[in-house]
């Protein structure tokens, strides 16, 4: 039924692509990138479909605030994305009431889920966004920038009024860094950053020269962490997936070592390796939190980018907030913690440990490194730079989504002496 649809109708129902695509994210627990790469999208209007994904999450909160308001009784799954999908053309890209009913309608009737036309019908023609009353204090901030109600709390806490701003920063587009052939694209309109060969994009869609290796997708906060990397002999890169930072590291270190814990994100790097040409770096599989006895005092650097809440990009990865938890976050630190300690063993004597993650929160961070650094007295913080703009720590430098494009993270520099 669904596949003869998509044959029949799937370009005259902007909602059914993007309804595809967040069922997968809602229902299933597909990551946002994943879930889109995964589906086989109608490519004349991807555009629009990854517009309505993203712009469905970043305003989850709300949307879902929405649907509380007018809705008596709870729908079910699939008709509440479908609301939020309805919603999101009404509220935010301000189409026609008329147009945005008869499409939600139409599309559940042709997916066999006719028996709650009427319900959402009813609900479409009576929805008034005046009604909806967003709550006071933390609460209201959580559902307006779409962020837990716990980080809210502690980004008020670590940030005061800066605390705001930095919920409200948005992405400022596709992040591509180039190595050959960035004159082709350059014509387009898009952003400079302070890196060489790299660029934003409000949209990219990629083209034979990613699979030439001529170009690859990596974030502004992944360059300017490898940019405080300084040029070594060996280098490891203890949590390397999907191998981004390993790759442009191995412009500057003459043997990288790209190790990861599960064997389909070593295959990851491999293949982000094989399609950039690059010769220097080896993949392997290995627990960052189990010591190595062969690597003891092997590496001139070595690179902790560690899992972390990722709450510093949340306007990269809108579904972020689907999936963290308090409990989560706290969990985190011991496994941080865990990593830095047993990877520092791994370093020569006056090599570099670097320390960093994607997160804003302090306890991520510096509180970390510095918990290090009382059990470590044989590594001291060294001061680093970066020309991206940032906030210096006690122990490194914090990059904040409201000067950074749109992204939060952290990177130490300790010296092994």
């Amino acid at each position: 039924m669904e596949e003869k649809y998509r044959q029949d109708s799937a370009l005259t129902n902007p909602f059914y692509d993007p309804y595809r695509v967040l069922t997968k994210i809602y229902a299933e627990g597909a990551h946002l990138k994943i879930a889109l790469a995964e589906t086989d999208l109608e490519e004349l209007h991807r555009a629009r479909t990854v517009k309505t994904v993203y712009g469905v999450l970043e305003n989850d909160g709300y949307l879902s605030l929405c649907i509380k308001t007018f809705a008596p009784k709870s729908p079910k799954q699939p008709v509440r994305i479908l609301l939020k999908i309805a919603l999101y053309f009404l509220v935010f890209l301000k189409k026609p009431r008329y147009m945005v009913t008869d499409t939600a309608v139409d599309l559940l009737k042709k997916m066999g889920k006719g028996g709650m036309a009427g319900f959402v019908n009813a609900f479409l023609r009576n929805f008034d966004e005046t009604k909806v009353l967003l709550p006071t204090g933390d609460e209201g901030l959580s559902v307006k920038y779409n962020f837990p109600l716990f980080a809210v709390q502690k980004l008020k806490e670590q940030y005061g009024e800066r605390a705001e701003k930095i919920m409200a920063a948005r992405s400022h587009g596709v992040s591509v860094r180039f190595v050959r052939g960035e004159e082709n694209y350059l014509g387009r309109p898009h952003e400079t950053t302070p890196f060489e060969h790299l660029f934003l994009f409000p949209n990219f869609i990629r083209d034979d020269g990613f699979f030439a290796g001529d170009y690859t997708f990596q974030s502004v906060g992944s360059v300017a962490i490898c940019s405080v990397v300084e040029p070594c002999e060996r280098l490891l890169d203890a949590c390397a997936a999907p191998g981004g930072k390993s790759v442009l590291l191995a412009e500057k270190c003459a043997r990288v070592t790209a190790s990861e814990l599960h064997p389909h994100r070593v295959s990851l790097i491999e293949s982000y390796v094989s399609r950039m040409g690059v010769e220097n770096v080896t993949a392997v599989e290995g627990d960052s939190t189990l010591f190595r006895p062969e690597w003891e005092e092997k590496f001139d650097g070595v690179l902790c980018d560690v899992p972390c809440s990722g709450l510093g990009t949340v306007a990269e990865n809108p579904d972020l907030p689907l999936r963290k938890t308090e409990k989560d976050f706290e969990s985190l630190q011991k496994t941080q913690l865990a990593i830095v300690r047993n990877c520092s063993r791994y370093v020569k004597k006056g090599g570099a440990l670097y320390y960093s993650t994607c997160s804003v929160l302090e306890e991520e961070n510096d509180g970390v490194v510095g918990a290090f650094l009382r059990g470590h007295t044989e590594f001291i913080a060294e001061e680093a730079d970066c020309p991206l703009a940032h906030e210096k720590t006690a122990y490194g430098l914090q990059f904040l989504p409201d000067t950074a494009f749109g992204a939060g993270f952290y990177v130490a520099k300790l010296r092994r002496v």
